[in-house]
């Protein structure tokens, strides 16, 4: 793993840049883009953020390896007013949410990038599809409806995203790797997506004797004001089954069903080459379902990273293997204290801190996180 960070002084940009690559095989890359306030208004601060994405696409090619940008993720501080402002781009699945950058700025970007010869990358059939090394890497970001309350529009959402698999004879039982699903007023709009996707999943074969799909399930509000969720989904076709396995980690965590929710907590992906680790959110809670340290934003977050740590070690891989963090929280006042903590023990990895409270009001934090390390499987496809 290569961690590169670059401060693009004549954009006021941070990029923190992480990546993954083996001896022969494709490159993955990894960056999270941090905007300077600098006191200006949003649509500068934008600018200034695609200024840096063009630099740092440049900086990328400039390297040797043709590269392409699969999937971006935009942290708006008002989704609903500054969503117009935002660029229409091809070819790029791209996200928008209210999830405010606790840095004092009002947008960050996570962008996932794939890098060397034989990608290719179009838009088909409502979505991103990144082909290569015999798999198809399908993203479909910002899915939402405005009709009908929280259980209503999940139903919507995830039965348009069902036909669209249907387009590439996959289905989201057999093919959907990871889902992220961001709730407006989580506190109160949450049951309804719980419980319209638990119905959806049994109705699809998902149960707790089959599986579920990583996921996340945190506050953010969509662009549209009568949207209350909104979908984003990674799914694969052409692996084998054996390939994909999930992450328990028994000593620490509970089964989710167990308290009425329907995801995993970690999935993995193996490939000939490498392994993906897709770690869903994760706080402070134990192997009976409980939180621990109500109202101790440290210890809530010690023990988060804890639940994280036996995941990922339940996968073989560690901190030492991790992308890039993504990190919720509930009270902006927390954000020093996390930041520090995060400085410490993370000086290199890609993370971003945003306003995105949990789906449980006693929990103060919550982070996911992508690892990759290399691997040797003959069966299998490299990636």
């Amino acid at each position: 793993m290569n961690y590169k960070k670059m401060h693009l002084e004549t954009c006021g940009v941070t990029v923190e840049m992480t990546t993954f690559a083996t001896a022969q095989g494709l490159e993955e890359r990894h960056a999270i883009l941090h905007v300077a306030p600098q006191g200006e208004i949003f649509t500068r601060q934008l600018q200034r953020l695609y200024d840096a994405e063009q630099r740092l696409a440049t900086i990328i090619q400039a390297e040797g390896k043709p590269a392409r940008c699969v999937m971006k993720r935009y942290f708006l501080s008002d989704s609903t007013n500054q969503e117009p402002c935002m660029r229409q781009e091809c070819g790029v699945a791209v996200s928008f949410i209210q999830q405010q950058p606790l840095d004092g700025s009002k947008v960050a970007v996570w962008m996932y990038f794939l890098c060397g010869e034989g990608v290719q990358v179009e838009e088909r059939h409502g979505m991103v599809v990144a082909a290569h090394g015999g798999y198809q890497h399908l993203w479909k970001m910002g899915m939402h409806e405005t009709q009908g309350d929280s259980a209503q529009q999940t139903t919507a959402v995830l039965t348009a995203y069902e036909a669209q698999l249907a387009a590439f004879g996959a289905t989201i039982a057999d093919n959907c790797i990871r889902t992220w699903f961001f709730v407006r007023d989580v506190d109160t709009q949450y049951a309804g997506l719980v419980a319209a996707r638990r119905q959806n999943f049994i109705e699809q074969g998902l149960t707790e004797q089959t599986h579920y799909i990583a996921s996340t399930g945190i506050g953010g509000s969509p662009a549209a004001p009568k949207a209350l969720i909104q979908l984003g989904c990674y799914a694969m076709t052409g692996f084998r089954p054996e390939q994909q396995h999930y992450l328990y980690a028994p000593t620490h965590l509970n089964p989710t069903y167990e308290y009425g929710v329907t995801f995993e907590r970690g999935t993995v992906m193996e490939y000939g080459d490498r392994a993906h680790v897709f770690i869903s959110g994760t706080a402070s809670i134990n192997n009976k379902g409980e939180v621990v340290h109500i109202g101790d934003i440290v210890g809530q977050t010690r023990r988060m990273w804890e639940n994280v740590e036996k995941l990922l070690e339940e996968a073989d891989t560690s901190f030492d293997d991790v992308m890039q963090i993504i990190v919720y929280l509930r009270d902006t006042a927390d954000y020093d204290i996390v930041r520090s903590m995060f400085e410490q023990r993370f000086p290199n990895t890609p993370w971003v801190i945003t306003l995105a409270p949990v789906c449980r009001p006693t929990w103060l934090i919550e982070m996911e996180c992508v690892a990759v390390k290399e691997r040797q499987h003959d069966n299998y496809l490299p990636f």
